[in-house]
Formats: structure tokens, sequence, C-alpha cells
């Protein structure tokens, strides 16, 4: 019989043995060795309901490689809803998980010694056991635990507490940001008689944008500047507490030289604070002038380059 001492490979785990079956889920599994021959690293099984939520085992035959474990069987109890739950929410649950000696009929278990239970939030969804039990002492036939190449494992679970953290948010940043372009060409530039002007919306990063232009001025450039944005084209459709962190810059090209007259600004916008630009994006005397290139032929292009950095979603 192989050695079942299992030494101190947990800290604070209980092992024990029982005769009473789990009351709460029981998975078998028939021809266990064709797992490995198939190259499953996991099994998850189906959820099951305690406690007033639904939960999985998930079970890694060749031990959890991931945590550097190959000479065990590891064995996990993850809750199976933790995206649809409440913002905030913490559950502390104490459970057992069970193998079946089949040579005895008794049931081998194993249970965190925590009074108060292990954890699962949002950023923590699984919980259990690295090393369930050795890889040899599953094989050996003596122990009972794998028998015709069957296994019977199972889990109890019970809810001791349940908590809602309260409100908070969660900060997402973009590694290799990817910029995005957009060119607008005004027709008839001169003849605008609208006091803003919208491009048509744009999609960058997943999200909608629009240009605004005010030919005649906004606010201090009233009269004698143009005055140009970047604004979200559909604010109303950010999730409560939203932001977007972008880096973008708007240019009205120069069509003859190519020295563009650009403002570029990093701002965070959200439904309250959909627009970001300039009230004297550019003076009415230069913006004419005929050797500048802005407007040329009464047509003027603008472009919009927008790159976003980050986004906060309420928790």
């Amino acid at each position: 019989m192989a050695d079942l001492s299992f030494h101190d490979q947990d800290g604070g785990v209980s092992r024990s043995s029982s005769d009473t079956p789990p009351s709460h889920y029981i998975v078998t599994i028939k021809l266990f060795s064709q797992i490995t021959k198939n190259n499953i690293d996991k099994y998850t099984s189906s959820d099951f309901q305690a406690g007033g939520y639904k939960w999985k085992l998930v079970l890694h035959p060749d031990g959890n490689k991931s945590k550097g474990i190959t000479d065990h069987i590891s064995m996990y109890l993850v809750i199976a809803e933790g995206n649809s739950l409440p913002p905030g929410w913490e559950i502390r649950a104490v459970f057992r998980l069970f193998l079946l000696d089949q040579n005895r009929d008794i049931y081998l278990t194993l249970q965190d010694t925590a009074e108060k239970g292990r954890r699962f939030h949002g950023m923590k969804l699984e919980s259990g056991f690295d090393k369930f039990i050795p890889q040899v002492a599953f094989k050996d036939s003596a122990n009972g635990y794998l028998v015709n190449d069957t296994c019977i494992f199972g889990a109890e679970v019970y809810v001791c507490q349940e908590k809602h953290i309260g409100k908070g948010e969660s900060l997402a940043m973009i590694k290799d940001a990817i910029s995005y372009k957009n060119t607008w060409r005004i027709e008839n530039f001169s003849s605008l008689t609208e006091e803003c002007v919208d491009s048509k919306p744009f999609n960058a990063a997943d999200h909608k944008w629009k240009i605004q232009l005010y030919s005649m001025g906004k606010g201090s450039g009233t009269g004698s500047y143009i005055s140009m944005y970047l604004t979200l084209a559909e604010p109303q459709n950010l999730p409560p507490a939203s932001k977007i962190y972008a880096e973008f810059t708007l240019r009205i090209l120069d069509q003859l030289n190519r020295n563009h007259y650009f403002g570029k600004a990093n701002y965070w916008f959200s439904t309250s604070n959909a627009t970001c630009g300039w009230p004297r994006f550019v003076s009415h005397g230069y913006f004419n002038l005929a050797t500048v290139g802005l407007l040329v032929k009464n047509v003027c292009l603008v472009e919009a380059e927008v790159t976003v950095h980050g986004v906060t979603n309420a928790l």
C-alpha cells in the first residue's frame, strides 16, 4: 500500500475519514486513465447548488501545473456565478472535498481548518487544495481510490458569511494601446451657417467618437477663432461611473506643405464630461491665409487621432 501520511503538504488542512457520502455533489469518473491520454489538463464539473450559490469542482488529474504541482492530484471548489453577483460581493464558505475509498466504502475528506472558512470574491473565485492526494497513493489499487479505472469525488459547501464591500471602481490600463485615425472633409467651409457642425461618428477602441467644429468660435474664441473639440458620440450609453482615459490629437491638415496645425491633449471622458478641446484652436486670420494650406478651394480637412489608454468601471 502506498504512503498515505501526506506529510505536511497543505498548512491548515484537516484530513479525515467519513462513512457519510458528500451531501451536495458527487462526480464519478470512469476510465480515468483516458483523461491523461487525451491531454486533458483539468476537468470542470457541471454547476451544483449549495448555500444559495452555484459551484463547480475543478480537478487537475496530473496536478495544477501552473503552480508547479506534478506529483499530486489538485482539486478546487469554484463559485460558478461570480460575474453575475452584486458589485463588491464576498462570501466565506467552509467546504470539504471527498474521495471514495471503494475497498472500504469510506471517504477521504480534506477540509480547511480556518474557523471563518475560505474567502471567495470577484478576484478570487477558486479555492481548494494544490496537493489533494499524491499520485502514487491515488493509483495504488490497495488504497481503493482508483478501482477498475474508476474514481468518485465529492463536495460539501456551507456558506458561513456573506457581505457586500460597498461601492468601488476598477481601472484597467491598456498595454500597447492602438491609435485610431479618422479624417473629416468639410466642403464649402465658408458657407457653414450652423453654430456647430459634427463629423460622422467613428469608432476607436470600442467607443464611438465625433469631432465638433465651431466655425465662428465658442466661448473665449467667439468671433475670432475656430473652436474644435473631440467628444463621445454616445455618452449616454456608457455604464454608470465609467471613465475613458484617452490621448488625442486634432489636426487641420495643411493641404499644400504638410505643416499640419494641431492640438494634443489627455482627458478622462465620461457621461458627464464627454467633450474636450480648444475654444481658441486656430485664429480666423491664420486659418484663411492662402499660403498656409488649411483652407484650399474652400475645403478643410480635419483629422482626429485617438488612443485609449485605460477604462474605469464601477465594481
